[in-house]
């Protein structure tokens, strides 16, 4: 019996693959949590052989969790599930090095054996995701740059910014002034769109 941990935000989102996942004759959901932080303290009382985490969690993302996951207890697999299939994620769920990384549009027999060949210690990814990801270009952005495009993009202004970062204002400029260049954008507001689609803020 394939034991699983099932972290979803969405009570009825997590139900349907509570139910569904039961229906298997060699899987068994044993833990469900609503929130990323409580994913390792669960995976560790209940020890299950995968994890399966929604992306987008409340109060912890799902890849910072999986990554906790892979560092604190290696022999919980970890699938992720996803509503966005962006190149950018695939590449950070792959930098977090998940086990698998499926649609949640996904048929629900694929989740199913997903969940098996996790558990056999397989990779799982869906090809076309693996494709365009492998055909993404890294993010040509320094630390520094995205994290003052971040914080533009979290409308902050240059000023907001710069008491921030401590940082002058000038500096601060010139930091969006190289973003827009390396992005081929029009403008800041072009380049947040681009770094945003590209998954890289």
């Amino acid at each position: 019996m394939i034991r699983v941990l099932l972290a979803e935000d969405m009570h009825m989102v997590r139900g349907a693959l509570v139910a569904l996942l039961n229906l298997e004759r060699d899987i068994e959901v044993v833990a469900e949590v609503g929130s990323g932080d409580k994913i390792l303290p669960m995976a560790a009382e209940y020890l299950p052989d995968v994890a399966i985490i929604d992306i987008d969690l409340p109060a912890k993302d799902g890849l910072t969790a999986a990554s906790e996951l892979c560092q604190q207890l290696p022999s919980v697999r970890t699938l992720i599930l996803t509503s966005l299939g962006r190149p950018g994620t695939v590449r950070r769920a792959l930098d977090a090095k998940v086990n698998g990384f499926l649609l949640k549009d996904a048929p629900a027999d694929k989740l199913a054996n997903a969940v098996r060949s996790v558990a056999t210690g397989r990779r799982v990814i869906d090809s076309e995701l693996a494709l365009s990801a492998w055909e993404t270009e890294d993010c040509p952005l320094t630390p520094r740059e995205v994290e003052i495009l971040r914080l533009a993009a979290n409308g902050r202004t240059v000023a907001d910014i710069a008491a921030e970062l401590f940082l002058s204002p000038g500096t601060v400029r010139n930091y969006l002034a190289t973003v827009v260049t390396k992005l081929n954008a029009r403008n800041r507001v072009d380049a947040i769109r681009i770094a945003g689609d590209s998954d890289w803020l």
